[in-house]
């Protein structure tokens, strides 16, 4: 159904559309399935290596992942510890935001190498989401394992390895992502519920004048991981409201919402060929007690077609 302009959509995996769609009452029907058929414990940071063909992903307790939906195949490289985020590098070599730091990780052998640490060793803090802009610098954040507040901060790691702080105080920072333009920034402290923007200079690398822009009602959870489309509509991962929603960061108006069967949604990205497949990623940890039975499918990745595109992911140092 419309609701002020909102448009609702139910994502459900194909073996249940068609008993469920006589409950569904909604205005445009769009069909969501299981990508990856397999339970994460906390899946986490998609991002469409186009160069290569293939959905780069993780789950935060341990594990690298590659998808590649040509044959889906989902190859699983286990971690010795946690991991926040991976940005695409080259074929064999991948930009990983660790628990303890920042490294550059062979695929096929798994080594490591040191980049940076640019919050050094808090104790209980690990490093969590975070992407490159189109000069190829990282940004990346960090939360403490209890989530204790205000503990954490957020970085920038340029491609010499030299490091910037962009903010203190932070408590879980999560879902950096640039306007197509690349004159905006869109950043979340996930508690606070809301959506900050920057003014953002690509060449210097600046980010300026901070301003809330996007507010969630309780009943949409908290902001996890986010995404851009080609219309410069941003993409959320709704947290413990079981949906990914459509906003328009300039005005601040919710445009979509799709249902996904999974309390905790942690991220979104565009990938495909065309860039036209929406990739979901999910928890099955953390739910509230007695939720669980609700949410089988919880841990799994869903991939909807919502009849956007998305652009072109960045590359760390541009992928050189």
């Amino acid at each position: 159904m419309v609701m002020g302009g909102i448009f609702f959509t139910a994502c459900q995996t194909t073996s249940n559309q068609e008993k469920k769609e006589e409950s569904m009452n909604v205005s445009e029907k769009v069909e969501c399935k299981v990508a990856v058929d397999t339970i994460m414990q906390v899946g986490e940071c998609p991002i469409w290596d186009y160069r290569y063909h293939r959905l780069l992903w993780i789950d935060t307790k341990g594990s690298l992942c590659i998808y590649t939906p040509q044959d889906g195949k989902n190859r699983v490289i286990k971690l010795d510890r946690m991991i926040g985020t991976v940005v695409p590098y080259q074929e064999d070599t991948v930009l990983v935001g660790m628990e303890d730091g920042v490294f550059e990780m062979s695929l096929s052998s798994g080594a490591m190498k040191p980049i940076a640490d640019p919050e050094g060793r808090i104790p209980g803090n690990r490093y969590n989401d975070g992407k490159c802009d189109a000069k190829g610098r990282l940004w990346i954040g960090t939360m403490d394992n209890d989530c204790t507040p205000y503990k954490a901060g957020f970085y920038c790691v340029e491609p010499t390895g030299a490091t910037r702080t962009i903010l203190d105080s932070v408590t879980i920072s999560n879902g950096v992502i640039w306007s197509p333009d690349g004159k905006k920034m869109y950043y979340h402290d996930t508690p606070t519920a809301k959506v900050s923007s920057f003014d953002f200079d690509e060449e210097t690398g600046v980010a300026s004048n901070r301003k809330e822009v996007i507010s969630l009602t309780k009943e949409m959870g908290t902001p996890d991981g986010n995404t851009i489309d080609e219309e410069g509509m941003l993409w959320v991962a709704n947290w413990g409201a079981a949906c990914v929603t459509r906003w328009n960061p300039q005005t601040g108006e919710l445009l979509q919402k799709i249902d996904v069967p999974a309390l905790n949604v942690t991220a979104v990205a565009f990938g495909g060929e065309d860039l036209d497949q929406l990739y979901i990623t999910t928890a099955s940890l953390y739910m509230p007690e007695g939720e669980a039975g609700n949410y089988p499918e919880a841990g799994k990745m869903f991939v909807v077609k919502p009849g956007v595109k998305g652009i072109k992911c960045n590359y760390w140092k541009f992928g050189k």
